[in-house]
């Protein structure tokens, strides 16, 4: 044990105790994941912008947005015609646009099915939840229009009927009590989980590259021809680049918590702890790919290789529920899924009665990975020095 420890204090010092270790491996991180929750763990979420054309001149089109705006979830801006709607449109002014057409509301008198159009540039939860809106104002408003003409009467009269009849039914007398209290994690705490453990997981590559040096310059072999084993030598790098990610952790967490005054909206031992644990993971795959790099100039693939891959993968950058479902399938596989996941429980108001599978996945994913660096690692061998 005190050879693991003299291994792991090595690394240490030779990680932060020099000033320059002290900004790239705890300073500069620390301000980086700060300058995320400040520009993205603060944002309020503002209400879409929507905008409109209204060509119709009766009652049915100016009672499908008034029953819109009264909905508060959405800005509403209008627009002249359907053209400049479009152009709108793409010049993303708007989340969505809504155009009803000319005669809207004679045509729903005469029993025909009139065509609202809404463009978009892109599918979004705001446009979808808009056309869902849309299409349920509509139904109601045609289900009027028919009763109106079922009762018979000039077109004048329908028309004039049909507006005291939707005027009436903007009064909202029968209403409805909301019950939903926002009791799910925001999603910039999903933004700023996924960018802190991307930093977080960042520390591998500088964990190789301490290993894959001390490989070529025969470090290891130095090490390996005392009596120390090669598992003990695996540990001690292992333990020592844990470490720095402890104190990594604390700092992020301390500038976010005390001196940006941001939520996590859960206990702050308990994000600390799933941090910890997906830093435990982290150093597994370190020690792991360690033992199969010889090339030090190889040490540089792995941001490519397994950084930004498995970040992709396991939701730092999108919900891994948007992504197909063999992919999701896929997200299984990396630390990063079961971390966010275990934050998301954690931020719910969730228990260890439902904590327990995200950490005991983590826990062995760092137990294997650990293992399989431990049994390649081969200290007596010496990397490419070219």
């Amino acid at each position: 044990m005190d050879k693991i420890l003299i291994i792991a204090w090595n690394m240490i010092r030779r990680s932060i105790g020099t000033f320059r270790g002290l900004m790239v491996f705890i300073l500069l991180p620390g301000v980086v994941v700060a300058a995320i929750i400040s520009l993205t763990g603060g944002m309020a979420e503002e209400p879409a912008t929507v905008l409109y054309a209204n060509s119709d001149t009766g009652a049915a089109g100016r009672h499908l947005i008034t029953e819109l705006e009264q909905a508060g979830e959405y800005k509403f801006e209008p627009r002249r015609d359907e053209a400049s709607l479009k152009e709108a449109t793409i010049k993303q002014e708007g989340t969505v646009g809504v155009f009803i057409p000319a005669g809207y509301t004679a045509a729903l008198l005469a029993g025909e099915p009139p065509q609202i159009s809404v463009y978009e540039l892109r599918a979004s939860e705001s446009s979808i939840m808009m056309k869902l809106k849309i299409t349920a104002t509509a139904a109601q408003i045609a289900e009027a229009a028919h009763t109106v003409a079922a009762a018979g009467g000039g077109t004048g009269e329908m028309q004039a009927q049909l507006a005291a009849v939707l005027k009436q039914s903007e009064q909202h007398n029968v209403g409805s009590t909301r019950t939903d209290y926002d009791l799910y994690p925001r999603q910039t705490l999903g933004v700023v989980t996924g960018l802190t453990l991307m930093f977080l997981m960042a520390l591998v590559t500088s964990s190789v590259s301490q290993i894959t040096d001390d490989r070529r310059g025969r470090t290891m072999m130095r090490m390996f021809s005392a009596p120390v084993r090669s598992y003990e030598i695996a540990l001690g790098n292992f333990l020592g680049s844990f470490l720095v990610g402890l104190i990594q952790i604390l700092v992020v967490l301390v500038l976010g918590k005390w001196v940006l005054r941001y939520d996590y909206e859960m206990p702050l031992f308990l994000y600390f702890l799933v941090l910890a644990a997906f830093m435990l993971v982290s150093m597994g795959i370190a020690s792991t790919v360690a033992g199969l790099i010889r090339n030090p100039r190889n040490a540089g693939m792995l941001n490519s290789l397994i950084l930004t891959p498995t970040c992709m993968l396991g939701g730092c950058f999108w919900p891994v529920s948007i992504m197909p479902e063999y992919m999701q399938k896929l997200a299984n596989f990396t630390p990063q899924k079961w971390a966010i996941q275990a934050v998301d429980i954690a931020a719910t108001g969730g228990g260890w009665n439902e904590l327990w599978l995200p950490f005991a996945i983590l826990g062995l994913m760092a137990a294997v990975l650990l293992a399989i660096g431990s049994a390649i690692l081969r200290p007596n061998e010496a990397g490419i020095s070219t």
